[in-house]
């Protein structure tokens, strides 16, 4: 919940038609009073006398500042929003007068017991909120004590989550840890998107095509050309000195443009933010680079990137944090532009839901995530496969549940939902591309020998999950993808080995999955020579052990025969 207390005003009836009146776009309906000083609850309000009953209520209000004469405070009206947030359940009246009488309690307004406490009265005309109205003089006709109200409003809303099961919010020195960077919808802009038959407000659809354009842009050039590539109307303003000092943007199908800057789209899309983000990338090799040498696939580098992320969730500072969740959403929204047309829905939806989730007011430190953004770039001129989209779908699904465990931890509730969503997205696609990718490597199976060399590896190396492995659907393809690695040069073994040690298996969907994506990336480095395969024999580190193992038995180092082969 968040409480909005607003400049003390000194006109009680102005307020009051306000909260009872319809509203700029007929937002406020069924106004009516929940709760008061003495629990007297009006009739309804749209019937006839409203005005009448709307200055006696005024005039009730308003006793004791008359009472007091000069000796009132010149802003005499102290005017609270208190808002539940948008995926919360919706409060009865009931609940609502009891979170009313706790707010001005801990506010100092009407302490509980205090027969001289202000009068006020709450009132509720939106599911989500009420406003509380009280005039600042007491029944002893002081003031009341209502010093630092905005610190103990906020105190008293985190007691009322807990207590009435409600969405936590993150406040004091986390707040911008726990604060979305996303720039909420007004009532205003939610009402005219159901007008013209839009699913998303202006601002929400802006928002995503900004993040989409970030995502595949090499630079602000190009970002600028990418929103005029996808129909927005776009400005930019020039400072004296020449340097440019922000953008905005508008829908060229809205009739009249209305201009959204950067930041009111998000706090983490103003100018300068997305200024260092540019900045920060890792140049990565290009097609034409790619071309003259053997350069890791950039899915595999994001793919690796996006693996290592939990641990940075686990140990890097805030900054560092901000920066690896900003990039991977980033990687989210460019996501669809590679994927085919029966998964880009269902893309799309992970990516918006991950925005909430991750993309925070914190500061970003974004050389932290140079090597994630370089491959991000770089992506574009390597078009996925299936297989290198799965790869990194695996990863994602990986990164979204550290992320969720950690906004868990720090009772990030909101984030935590968000993640929830973007997991089931995220997941959804994975499930259609993932049997269509280990079906394709499963056509290249290697011969039975090789099968049987692959599964003496597997017991000598992972004994514990080795007959769960076997009877996986997706062990035809995990043999392929060995395969593969072992006609590059490399140890089956030990590239099974190191699979395994970079993600635990027992709580792995598929075990066989995870290594399949895994031993796929680990295929594309190149192969240790001779002498770093006879230094990994002679290490006593690198042999198995009877739980299964640490390194790699060298009686399954590929001999020159056996390289390669494959049907």
């Amino acid at each position: 919940m968040i409480a909005n207390i607003v400049k003390p005003g000194s006109k009680t009836y102005g307020v009051l038609a306000y909260l009872f009146d319809k509203g700029r776009a007929n937002e406020h309906t069924n106004q009516h009073i929940v709760a008061s000083w003495d629990n007297f609850i009006p009739d309804p309000w749209d019937s006839p006398g409203h005005k009448q009953r709307l200055g006696q209520l005024t005039q009730a209000l308003d006793l004791r500042v008359k009472q007091a004469g000069d000796k009132a405070p010149e802003g005499h009206v102290w005017h609270c929003s208190v808002r539940a947030a948008p995926e919360d359940r919706i409060l009865t009246d009931a609940e609502w007068a009891t979170i009313a009488r706790r707010m001005v309690h801990a506010t100092g307004i009407a302490p509980d017991g205090d027969p001289d406490g202000c009068r006020w009265v709450a009132v509720r005309h939106a599911e989500d909120h009420i406003h509380i109205v009280a005039t600042k003089v007491r029944g002893d006709l002081r003031p009341p004590r209502n010093w630092n109200d905005y610190r103990r409003a906020m105190n008293e809303l985190t007691a009322v989550e807990e207590d009435f099961g409600l969405t936590r919010v993150a406040r004091g020195p986390e707040a911008a840890v726990g604060t979305s960077a996303v720039k909420r919808s007004t009532r205003a802009e939610q009402e005219k998107a159901k007008r013209r038959g839009h699913d998303k407000t202006a601002r929400e659809r802006l928002r995503h095509v900004v993040r989409t354009a970030l995502s595949h842009a090499k630079d602000l050039e190009e970002f600028f050309n990418l929103l005029a590539d996808a129909g927005l109307q776009v400005e930019t303003r020039t400072l004296p000195s020449g340097d440019l000092g922000g953008y905005k943007v508008a829908l060229s199908d809205d009739g009249t443009p209305i201009w959204f800057s950067g930041s009111s789209l998000a706090t983490d899309l103003s100018l300068p933010q997305i200024q260092q983000r540019l900045a920060a990338t890792e140049a990565q090799p290009t097609a034409a680079s790619s071309a003259r040498q053997h350069r890791p696939s950039p899915w595999h580098v994001a793919t690796a990137a996006a693996e290592r992320i939990p641990h940075h969730l686990a140990h890097a500072d805030d900054g560092a944090v901000q920066a690896h969740l900003t990039v991977f959403g980033e990687v989210l929204y460019a996501l669809p532009a590679h994927a085919p047309a029966r998964l880009q829905a269902e893309l799309h939806r992970a990516a918006a839901a991950f925005e909430h989730a991750a993309h925070t007011r914190a500061r970003a430190d974004h050389q932290h995530a140079r090597a994630l953004r370089g491959a991000l770039k770089a992506m574009r001129y390597r078009p996925a496969d299936h297989t290198g989209l799965a790869m990194l779908l695996d990863a994602a699904i990986l990164v979204v549940l550290a992320v969720q465990r950690r906004s868990a931890l720090h009772h990030h509730d909101r984030q935590v939902a968000a993640a929830r969503q973007t997991l089931s997205h995220l997941q959804a696609a994975y499930d259609q591309i993932a049997p269509t990718s280990l079906a394709a490597l499963a056509r290249h199976h290697p011969s039975d020998n090789t099968v049987h060399r692959y599964v003496r590896a597997l017991h000598e190396v992972l004994p514990r999950q080795a007959e769960r492995i076997l009877t996986e659907n997706a062990w035809p393809a995990l043999t392929a993808a060995l395969a593969a690695a072992e006609a590059a040069g490399h140890n089956p073994a030990t590239v099974l080995q190191q699979a395994a040690q970079h993600r635990p298996l027992d709580d792995a969907k598929s075990a066989s999955e995870v290594l399949v994506w895994r031993i796929q990336r680990l295929g594309d480095r190149h192969a240790p020579g001779p002498g770093a395969r006879a230094a990994q024999a002679r290490d006593p580190r690198t042999r198995p052990t009877s739980q299964g193992g640490v390194g790699t038995p060298a009686a399954y180092a590929p001999s020159p025969s056996r390289t390669g082969r494959s049907r």
